[in-house]
């Protein structure tokens, strides 16, 4: 059998010897477990999760919670302050609904700071800072988890008319505070990679840029010089798996015009993670170097980091897929071509938006010898053949629960065609995907196709792929999260 190359979770280890490594990060990073907020858990979360998290806070003495404004659907934005310093840091996240990695860390740091642990660090954080967090800044988008407020408009291109309740409560909080550094926390797709490295972006940075020219004045400059600190931070946990985000300027966006008000801020995209669907993992790397970058900006050792060693962090690229074949063979007309197919799982919200399951589709095809796959093989001296129909229709659940999974695999089976009522659901948890009476096989390869295939090699079946995850027909249920219902 070829092999196959993960990026698996032993990416997230300790980098080479030769890097300084940050004591405080190190010590955050193996404790943080004591500070995890375990009732959340999974990325869509509700405004409900939040103020069930601030009504648990409230009891905290050191902590200031206020109401702080309303989004279109009267839902409430809230502000959590603590510390007494003269310097003012503003942490905002969930501005699109659907990117709440940061607001998980945000909670765990909350917890951090609650604790009894750290005790000289936390006095030297709270002693030199005024921090406040903002964790839900567009909680319509989030009851949905879609990017837009209720009004379809993307609130980080708000900044200039500021039509929505949700711009305008960032504003004024924003020139309220006058805050000295911000924190604009978003994520991004989970394709991503650190440019021209199979690594994906798993954290990437970006200090906006305020003008068309992208000067670097002291506010600009002061928010690199923090990133600088994050990335070296980020390289003993995720070495090669950080990027730079594009700085060209928008003047529509709140980053670029928070800069552009005198705020030295530094945008944080929480990318993808091997094996890691929910985000958990980049929560963890969001809560090591949020924290690390305020212990910075506290003891101002930032202010010794060379503004260089930002340029020098790689830009992000978009070239990874869930899935890469390289060099298969595949069969038109008669003729044998040979391909790399790149195949990506997207995910479909179930009602009530807080599950969702996958479909699998070919994104592109050809020669993809410039991109990257979290999982991929060598699939040379393979050939493509599409899946067939298991002839026998399966009337009921425990029949279709009788069938043996890995056989029908190894024979070249991707569908299974059952009775009409078996057929209501959006997905099945069976490893072969169901299919009504008259389902037919879509012949031809193309892109936007669904991905259910097998690869041969020597008249025998190597490998499946199955709404778009590669199967080991020997273990078929446990590498498949789902496969689709067709009518």
């Amino acid at each position: 059998m070829k092999k196959v190359l993960w990026l698996v979770a032993g990416l997230l280890m300790t980098a080479g010897s030769s890097a300084q490594k940050d004591a405080f990060a190190e010590k955050l990073f193996e404790n943080y477990s004591d500070f995890k907020e375990e009732s959340i858990t999974k990325r869509r979360i509700k405004h409900e999760n939040v103020l069930a998290l601030l009504e648990d806070l409230e009891s905290d003495k050191d902590l200031q919670i206020q109401k702080v404004g309303e989004s279109i659907e009267r839902r409430s934005l809230h502000l959590i302050s603590l510390g007494s310093g003269d310097t003012d840091v503003f942490l905002w996240s969930q501005m699109h609904g659907d990117e709440s990695t940061a607001t998980m860390a945000i909670f765990d740091i909350l917890n951090f700071f609650n604790s009894d642990e750290f005790q000289s660090e936390k006095e030297e954080i709270l002693k030199n800072l005024r921090i406040h967090f903002l964790p839900m800044l567009n909680p319509d988008g989030a009851e949905k988890f879609t990017r837009r407020n209720a009004l379809g408009i993307d609130v980080n291109r708000d900044a200039l008319r500021l039509q929505s309740p949700e711009a305008k409560t960032l504003k004024r909080i924003r020139d309220s505070l006058d805050a000295d550094f911000g924190f604009n926390l978003h994520d991004q797709s989970k394709y991503y990679n650190a440019e021209r490295t199979e690594k994906p972006a798993t954290i990437s940075f970006l200090a906006p840029a305020y003008n068309y020219e992208k000067e670097i004045n002291e506010v600009r400059g002061n928010a690199m010089k923090v990133i600088v600190k994050m990335n070296e931070v980020l390289q003993q946990f995720a070495p090669g798996q950080v990027g730079r985000y594009n700085d060209d300027f928008e003047p529509r966006a709140f980053g670029d015009n928070i800069q552009r008000w005198g705020t030295s801020t530094i945008l944080i995209e929480s990318g993808g993670y091997p094996e890691d669907p929910e985000k958990q993992e980049i929560r963890k790397l969001n809560f090591v170097s949020i924290l690390s970058a305020l212990k910075a900006i506290a003891s101002e050792s930032y202010k010794a980091e060379d503004i260089s060693a930002y340029e020098n962090i790689p830009n992000n690229d978009r070239m990874l897929f869930d899935l890469k074949l390289k060099g298969l063979t595949y069969e038109l007309n008669g003729k044998p071509y040979v391909l790399d197919l790149g195949v990506n799982r997207s995910e479909n919200d179930l009602e009530g938006n807080s599950e969702f399951y996958y479909s699998g589709r070919i994104v592109d095809q050809g020669d993809l010898s410039t991109s990257y796959g979290y999982k991929q093989i060598d699939a040379s001296g393979m050939s493509l053949e599409y899946g067939k129909i298991y002839a026998n229709k399966i009337n009921s659940e425990n029949e279709l629960q009788q069938l043996d999974a890995g056989k029908l695999l190894q024979q070249g089976y991707a569908y299974v065609k059952v009775e009409a009522s078996m057929l209501d659901n959006k997905y099945s948890n069976f490893p072969l995907n169901l299919v009504s009476e008259d389902f037919e096989v879509n012949k031809g390869l193309q892109p936007g196709k669904d991905a259910n295939f097998f690869l041969y090699e020597n008249g025998e079946v190597e490998y499946a792929v199955i709404n778009g995850f590669l199967v080991d027909p020997n273990k078929a249920e446990s590498q498949i999260r789902n496969t689709l219902i067709y009518k």
